[in-house]
C-alpha cells in the first residue's frame, strides 16, 4: 500500500467584527467552489467510503472507484451502470497503482471489540493511467484531456413553499453546496456558485431560473469566474419520493436539455454535472437531440 499525503488544518479562533466575518465567509465559500478542481484535477484518482480495512470491502471499493474514474477521465456519464464494465470491475485490483485510507472517526475511541472493523474509512484509489486509457479504448472511448470549462452553476430548489437558489454563502445552501462540490470532484469538473449578494445585485434572487435565457445569466457567470452557465431546477415529488430535475446548458450554438426523475439531490447533481461533462467531451447528449 502506498499512502497518499494527508493534511489536517488546526482550528484558529479569532475575534472579528461582524462585517469582517461575513466578508471572510463569502470569500471562503467562493474559494471552496472555485477550488473544487483541486482534487478533481487528478483524473485517475477516485474515492469511496468502505467499512473497515478488510480486503473484501477494499475490493468492492476498488470496483466502485474504477467506474467513477472511467467516467471522470472520459467525461462519458453514460458509462454509469454500463454492463460492459462488469468484467473490468471484477478485476479492478489489477488497475490500481496505489491506495490509502482515512479514518472518518479519527481521534474517537473504539467503543467495542468490533469497533475497528466496523469504522467507516475514506478509501482513496489511484489507478494506472495507461491501463485506464486501455479500458476506455476497448470501450470505444478516449481520455478527455483538453481544457474543461469552469461551470457557473445556477440551481433552484423547490419543495412545497420552500424555494431558493443554491449559493456560495447561503446557510440554507450548506448541504446542497457540499453535494455539488462532491459531484464536481467526482466527475472531474470545476464549478463556481453565485453569492447571495451577486444574485441580489443581478435581480435574480428568488427568480425562476428556467424562464431566464442563458444570455441573461452570462454576465453573472463571468463575474463569478465561470466560463459556461449550467442551470438546474429541482422540484420535490412526493409520489416519486425524489427530485424531478431539469438541466439546461448552451454549448456551441445549441441548447441541451435533459431531465432526471425520482432521485436524491446528490444523484441529481451528479447527473447534471456528469451530463454536462458528456456534452463538452463530445460523448453525446444526455437528453437526446439538442435544440438549435
Amino acid at each position: 500500500m502506498v499512502d497518499l499525503p494527508m493534511t489536517r488544518r488546526q482550528p484558529v479562533l479569532v475575534w472579528l467584527g461582524a462585517a469582517t466575518i461575513v466578508g471572510i465567509l463569502v470569500a471562503t465559500a467562493l474559494v471552496w467552489c472555485t477550488g473544487a478542481m483541486a482534487a478533481g484535477a487528478d483524473l485517475y484518482r477516485a474515492q469511496t467510503v468502505v467499512t473497515g480495512q478488510g480486503e473484501g470491502n477494499r475490493i468492492i471499493g476498488f470496483a466502485s472507484c474504477l467506474e467513477d474514474v472511467l467516467i471522470k477521465v472520459s467525461g462519458a456519464q453514460k458509462l454509469a451502470g454500463d454492463r460492459r464494465l462488469a468484467a473490468y470491475k471484477s478485476n479492478a485490483k489489477s488497475f490500481v497503482r496505489a491506495f490509502s485510507y482515512r479514518d472518518q472517526f479519527a481521534g474517537k475511541p473504539v467503543r467495542d471489540e468490533q469497533g475497528t472493523r466496523d469504522r467507516p474509512y475514506d478509501l482513496t484509489v489511484d489507478f494506472d493511467e495507461k491501463k485506464i486509457d486501455g479500458v476506455l479504448k476497448a470501450l470505444g472511448l478516449k481520455p478527455w484531456l483538453s481544457h474543461r470549462p469552469r461551470l457557473a452553476v445556477f440551481i433552484e430548489m423547490e419543495q412545497g413553499p420552500r424555494n431558493f437558489i443554491v449559493t456560495a454563502d447561503g446557510v440554507q445552501s450548506d448541504l446542497h453546496r457540499d453535494a455539488l462540490l462532491a459531484a464536481a470532484d467526482r466527475r472531474g469538473m470545476n464549478i463556481v456558485l453565485p453569492s447571495m449578494a451577486a444574485l441580489a445585485k443581478s435581480g435574480l434572487e428568488g427568480a425562476k431560473l428556467e424562464t431566464r435565457p442563458s444570455s441573461a445569466l452570462a454576465p453573472l457567470a463571468t463575474e463569478q469566474g465561470g466560463e459556461l452557465a449550467l442551470v438546474g431546477h429541482l422540484v420535490w415529488n412526493d409520489r416519486e419520493l425524489g427530485w424531478v430535475t431539469r438541466w439546461r446548458i448552451d454549448w456551441e450554438g445549441r441548447t441541451h436539455v435533459w431531465e432526471v426523475r425520482g432521485v436524491t439531490f446528490d444523484e441529481a447533481f451528479r447527473r447534471g454535472i456528469g451530463g454536462t461533462a458528456q456534452i463538452l467531451s463530445d460523448n453525446g447528449d444526455p437528453g437526446g437531440r439538442p435544440r438549435r
